[in-house]
């Protein structure tokens, strides 16, 4: 019997807006070295200026750090950012045949029946073969070859401001695997609404998100 689990996304660690801001503006005029100017409101508007200018590596300094919960086809995308650090559910060591969780995909609740059914006939036969292979004495590496890219998997993305805006101005479009979309829409909405600053600028998030804005 196979479990099918939603997407989920659970920011860990994200700065408090002022403390980005602090950050960045010690960065920025460090390069113009305009310490003179820095006043009440003064980041806000250096901010402005770097965005629009292209001088993006000022967000480098500050991080985020963010679970995510999806399939193993999304994470094979994912963890092709490469500017990114990824710590990741291991399937050479976690074993799957007590409690085999899959990632419902993103067609599932309009799917017909016949449709649901072929899935999770699909999923509950790879787990059957995978849990005969480990009982046939293979380690759970070995066995891994046969479980599906629906496979539900943990991981922990940590990257700078800069790499985030630059993955959810890509993982966002109407072209972005639909499954990926369902990871990075309520990311972008969390990091509006936590640092709109640095993120509401991004066209692909106006156009999505143009409410929380």
């Amino acid at each position: 019997m196979i479990k099918i689990i939603k997407p989920a996304v659970f920011p860990i660690i994200t700065p408090a807006q002022h403390t980005a801001l602090q950050i960045f503006e010690a960065a920025a005029r460090t390069c113009y070295q305009s310490f003179e100017k820095q006043k009440e409101g003064s980041a806000e508007r250096l901010l402005l200026h770097c965005i629009e200018s292209g001088h993006h590596s000022t967000l480098e300094h500050i991080s985020l750090t963010v679970r995510f919960i999806t399939s193993r086809g999304v994470t094979h995308e994912l963890v092709r950012h490469r500017l990114c650090a990824f710590s990741q559910e291991s399937t050479r060591y976690v074993k799957y045949d007590t409690a085999a969780e899959f990632i419902e995909p993103y067609w599932y609740q309009t799917a017909t029946d016949h449709a649901k059914q072929l899935w999770i006939s699909a999923m509950t036969s790879a787990i059957s073969y995978y849990t005969l292979q480990l009982k046939n004495g293979l380690s759970p590496q070995a066995a891994r070859g046969v479980l599906p890219n629906d496979l539900k998997t943990d991981i922990v993305v940590t990257a700078n401001l800069r790499e985030w805006r630059h993955i959810l101005s890509l993982r966002l479009e109407k072209d972005a695997h639909p499954d990926m979309r369902l990871i990075m829409q309520p990311l972008a909405q969390y990091l509006v609404e936590r640092l709109p600053l640095f993120f509401s600028d991004l066209e692909v998030i106006k156009k999505r998100y143009h409410e929380v804005l």
